[in-house]
């Protein structure tokens, strides 16, 4: 039976799933609440069932579209704890959560290449992802590391939105993907796009990282001057956060995002939610802030020495390129 566009202004419950910038069409997905609530991504690994239509029939459904909700972001440079502050949030009530939408990566790309159809389609999408349910107030969308570079564009293209960086230091960085079993793919995947925003952000070629450790303190520089890059664009709409920090005074950082976000919630309620208790990225797994500090301590003795060099690598970079040294 195929999907009725009818009720595609009004409600969430037609998730636009992915974006196929060649053909301009849109996959969309039923999903409710709880769906929403359950996902931990919304990309490839959720597997929908769903129909494709073109981008055009969409926008005429959406062309009467007046009950949005507010739009609010969480930006982040991988790994560093935005899957467990998109779920704490879930706590405050009357937030439909949006984590890692699969098309806003498509549309990074199609921003690289130059796409004709990339602004249209970007308002189009930031049309369908302010909708909401009948208890929906905020939606906040929790960007894949990847799309971080669209944070400015996000934040220009919507002046009341707010957003949230999530960052670690380089050493914690260092430490986390070190330790992980799948950072080398995930690294070298991600590798060529980041080396190349980080020249544009430098105004020069950096070095041509040699390691795994160089590669993960290339990927942690190059997200970190985006952040600092949108920061100076959007100012106090950006809130920065450095996820070690906030483990550690967890209930003073979720007041702190609460109000950010304009939630009205009790962060010592939300700081005592099962979800510290899980792994976040797949909740079946036991997790805490507890195992996370003694994973990190054992990666930081058995990968001290590529620690330290990698570190080096920053340092040089720091050194060669004023604008590293004055944000890393």
């Amino acid at each position: 039976m195929p999907i009725s566009l009818d009720s595609l202004a009004s409600s969430a419950a037609l998730y636009p799933f992915a974006l196929d910038v060649a053909r301009d069409r849109v996959f969309l997905a039923p999903m409710d609440e709880a769906a929403y609530r359950a996902a931990s991504f919304l990309d490839e690994r959720l597997k929908p069932r769903g129909e494709w239509a073109d981008a055009a029939s969409i926008e005429r459904a959406m062309s009467g579209a007046r009950d949005v909700r507010r739009l609010n972001f969480i930006f982040h440079a991988g790994h560093v704890g935005s899957t467990l502050l998109s779920r704490l949030l879930d706590e405050a009530g009357h937030v439909l959560a949006l984590r890692e939408p699969l098309a806003l990566r498509a549309l990074a790309d199609a921003f690289d290449a130059g796409q004709a159809r990339a602004d249209a389609r970007l308002e189009l999408f930031l049309r369908l992802w302010e909708r909401g349910f009948t208890d929906t107030q905020c939606v906040i969308l929790k960007a894949t590391s990847a799309a971080q570079r669209l944070a400015a564009k996000l934040l220009a293209a919507r002046p009341q939105a707010r957003a949230v960086m999530l960052n670690v230091t380089a050493e914690s960085y260092l430490a986390t993907m070190l330790a992980g079993e799948n950072s080398a793919a995930d690294l070298n995947a991600l590798g060529p796009e980041r080396l190349h925003r980080l020249g544009r952000l430098l105004g020069a070629v950096p070095a041509q990282p040699r390691t795994l450790g160089e590669l993960i303190a290339m990927s942690w520089a190059a997200e970190r001057l985006t952040q600092a890059s949108a920061v100076r664009e959007a100012g106090g709409r950006i809130l920065m956060v450095d996820f070690d920090a906030m483990l550690d005074s967890l209930v003073e950082t979720l007041r702190l995002v609460l109000a950010h976000f304009g939630l009205a919630a009790q962060a010592e309620r939300i700081a005592e939610s099962a979800a510290l208790s899980r792994y976040s990225k797949a909740p079946e797994h036991a997790y805490s802030p507890a195992l996370r500090r003694e994973l990190l301590d054992q990666a930081r003795r058995d990968f001290g020495p590529e620690i330290r060099e990698s570190l080096k690598w920053l340092e040089a970079l720091k050194n060669a390129h004023p604008v590293a040294g004055a944000v890393l």
